[in-house]
């Protein structure tokens, strides 16, 4: 799928891995609205990038539904980067050994399964109904990571989540396949982003040093590498694909 001339949607846009694609995308030539909060630095990233804003919440279908005819102001929709997403710390026992707080655990998961589910299910739709180019409509990649297959102790509501997005991967790529659309995720592993941005120097140094190679944290500007050849590559489907310098996350 050729990214210039495409109109595009990313989640999450203001910040992070988001912000990064969006760049990656605008700078090959994509027409890209950003999807993120009201409270988000939205108008400012857009600004920055060149991009439009349109505040959202993933979990919510009107929400979502503006930012896509948003996107289609711009032309056809073909790719779709969905970067938005959350994290809880908690045990299934606390210290204490009472259960783990059930309106956390179904808080991580609303807005990290559903809200992929939800994104991908009204993008599809949008998708579907252009079109084909070359054999294809559009592709849509979503985000993982490497806790849906090593989750830490505390981690117990974001790598159910995470694990749901990658269950979904094969089953979305199969599913759209009549309507030429692909599905791919990918699945980062210690990345710089803003919520480990909040950790001290050192704490990011030793987080960094535990990847194999190369012994540092991933920088956004690769996730959006990635995701710009996935959209790229029209033999990229139904994958979900490990960005992580080869770590495995140790149970603590």
């Amino acid at each position: 799928m050729r990214i210039a001339g495409a109109s595009a949607v990313v989640t999450g846009g203001a910040s992070g891995l988001g912000y990064a694609t969006a760049a990656r995308l605008v700078k090959e030539g994509a027409s890209v609205v950003l999807l993120d909060l009201p409270t988000s630095r939205g108008e400012e990233s857009a600004a920055e990038l060149g991009a439009r804003f349109v505040p959202a919440d993933v979990t919510d279908e009107q929400g979502v539904e503006s930012v896509l005819d948003a996107a289609e102001e711009a032309g056809p929709l073909r790719a779709v980067v969905h970067c938005a997403g959350r994290g809880h710390t908690m045990r299934v026992l606390d210290k204490e050994g009472r259960p783990g707080s059930l309106e956390n655990y179904e808080g991580v998961i609303r807005t990290n399964l559903i809200g992929s589910f939800n994104v991908l299910r009204l993008a599809a739709a949008r998708i579907a109904r252009t079109e084909s180019v070359e054999g294809e409509r559009g592709v849509v990649v979503l985000t993982a990571s490497v806790a849906a297959y090593e989750g830490q102790i505390g981690q117990i509501p974001y790598a159910s989540s995470k694990a749901g997005v990658v269950g979904m991967t094969i089953v979305a790529a199969r599913d759209l396949a009549s309507k030429e659309i692909r599905v791919n995720t990918i699945a980062p592993g210690i990345f710089d982003t803003p919520l480990l941005g909040r950790l001290s120097q050192p704490v990011r140094d030793s987080l960094g040093a535990s990847v194999p190679h190369p012994k540092r944290l991933g920088t956004p500007e690769e996730y959006a590498s990635l995701a710009a050849h996935i959209i790229d590559n029209p033999m990229i489907n139904g994958e979900t694909i490990r960005l992580d310098g080869a770590i495995r996350m140790a149970p603590r």
